[in-house]
């Protein structure tokens, strides 16, 4: 666990290094369960293939194990307070020494994934050249929005998922198309919210998992050694 400069308070986040002496950044923008031990399991993965991982903690330590706390949890975000988080987030991960000064990845998961497409897109476009979202939307982003950011975008969505409509995953898919910008977007059959946390055995799904971490890698790798 690091600290950082958030604005002007003092956060937290977990940083993974890979063992050479360089690599790529990404930025891990962690679900509603909070910055718990599987998103630091997915930094120090990310690590392994070669990159600088790191997730800021938007939930000043607190984490959550069942939908009931989550939900508490995340309606407590307060979202102008949470931005310096992700943002002082990006400067840690590009001040590390590890990270050539070039532009990131950013992975979001579920609650992490709307944060991840503000970022992309309204925040800090300059800054991302690749966008991997897992099961997580903020529909009602336009093709305008998304003409502003150079970014590819990669998604694993879910086939059968009470928190997010096919409707708005298709529309947040054709608004980056009729933006010109690159994106894949992928369904995996016989899955739910969160199949890919290995920590949630009700949802977990090994084989989808494994399939969507191997697009994961080899998205990132081409985009961000370009």
């Amino acid at each position: 666990m690091e600290t950082f400069r958030a604005g002007e308070r003092v956060a937290t986040g977990y940083l993974a290094r890979p063992s050479t002496t360089s690599g790529k950044g990404v930025l891990v923008l962690h679900p509603w369960w909070g910055l718990n031990e599987f998103i630091k399991e997915l930094c120090d993965r990310l690590a392994g293939e070669g990159f600088v991982a790191f997730a800021p903690d938007l939930y000043d330590g607190r984490t959550a194990t069942t939908i009931t706390q989550a939900e508490q949890l995340s309606s407590t975000l307060d979202f102008e307070a949470t931005i310096p988080v992700v943002l002082g987030g990006v400067d840690y991960l590009r001040g590390q020494t590890a990270v050539p000064d070039t532009k990131i990845g950013v992975i979001g998961l579920s609650m992490g994934a709307a944060w991840t497409l503000w970022l992309a897109t309204e925040s800090r476009p300059d800054d991302v050249t690749a966008v991997v979202l897992f099961y997580g939307n903020w529909p009602g982003f336009s093709r305008e929005k998304f003409a502003k950011t150079e970014a590819a975008f990669l998604g694993h969505f879910a086939a059968n998922d009470p928190y997010e409509e096919p409707e708005g995953i298709e529309e947040t898919r054709r608004e980056i198309e009729e933006a010109r910008r690159e994106v894949t977007f992928h369904t995996y059959p016989e899955t739910g919210h969160w199949f890919f946390e290995s920590n949630r055995p009700d949802a977990y799904h090994q084989a989808a998992a494994a399939l969507a971490w191997e697009r994961t890698v080899t998205f990132l790798k081409n985009r961000l050694n370009r």
